[in-house]
């Protein structure tokens, strides 16, 4: 008998369906638009941004959503937001290009600069990964299928190091210092790092360089249910609805909780 909330499995089932939508173009011929800053856009981004948007304006037509694939709403409106969907529809787009299945649809619920609520799927494998403030973190491996609580390890030796696919950086040495020198590399598109440290299969993930709040809140989500964390580089957890800007922090997501990993970010930049 599953105990995953029903509040949860509702937005997996929208994160499900712009799944569906994703794949449809996915399995096409489709053609690539490159953004202002450079990053790709897709027929399958817009597709997936109508379908989780007209979901939740249905599911909640009171709450706001802030998602990377509508304008960026002004801070003079959001400042007052206390509660409201970050939404990223396609996660990974590179990924997407490349095809090579690492992308994910990511659905955040926002209450007091906190996430409370993340929805995580992976359209091409089919894993779908919920979670609930208080209520654990769940995955179900394909649609349908049966739910199984996930959990963070502890510390591995050696430790493993999930890392971006596409967005390099010179994090060798900081990444040495934090968790030694005879860690493994696992890279990985998208939000999907945060999720193999929920389920246990990897310790770290640091990303240093720019990312948005859209990218993190919900992976954030299921690894703090999982028993894990997000910190910024001074060892203090993610929070969203900050301010004027959407650039998160750099930052480290760690999935065992019984070292301090605030005392070793001092260590390392010191």
């Amino acid at each position: 008998m599953s105990s995953v909330p029903g509040f949860a499995r509702e937005i997996g089932a929208i994160a499900r369906a712009a799944g569906a939508a994703i794949l449809t173009i996915y399995h096409s011929d489709f053609a690539v638009q490159t953004k202002a800053d450079e990053s790709p856009l897709t027929a399958a981004d817009l597709a997936a941004q109508q379908v989780i948007v007209s979901a939740l304006a249905k599911l909640h037509p009171a709450l706001p959503v802030l998602s990377e694939e509508a304008a960026t709403l002004a801070w003079s409106e959001r400042r007052h937001w206390s509660r409201y969907w970050l939404v990223d529809p396609l996660d990974g787009t590179r990924e997407f290009v490349k095809r090579n299945g690492e992308f994910t649809v990511n659905i955040a619920l926002i209450d007091q600069h906190r996430c409370v609520l993340g929805v995580v799927l992976a359209p091409v494998t089919g894993e779908l990964y919920v979670a609930e403030f208080g209520q654990g973190a769940w995955l179900q491996a394909q649609a349908d299928g049966d739910w199984q609580r996930i959990g963070t390890r502890a510390l591995a030796s050696p430790p493993i190091a999930a890392g971006s696919r596409s967005h390099g950086g010179s994090q060798d040495g900081l990444l040495t210092s934090l968790i030694g020198g005879d860690h493994q590399r696992v890279p990985l598109g998208s939000s999907l790092k945060f999720c193999l440290i929920a389920r246990g299969a990897a310790d770290v993930y640091l990303r240093l360089g720019p990312t948005s709040e859209w990218d993190t809140a919900a992976a954030q989500c299921v690894l703090e249910q999982a028993g894990g964390a997000v910190l910024d580089l001074n060892g203090r957890p993610f929070t969203y609805n900050r301010g004027e800007s959407v650039i998160n922090p750099e930052f480290i997501a760690v999935g065992d909780m019984t070292v301090d990993w605030a005392a070793r970010l001092r260590a390392a930049q010191s």
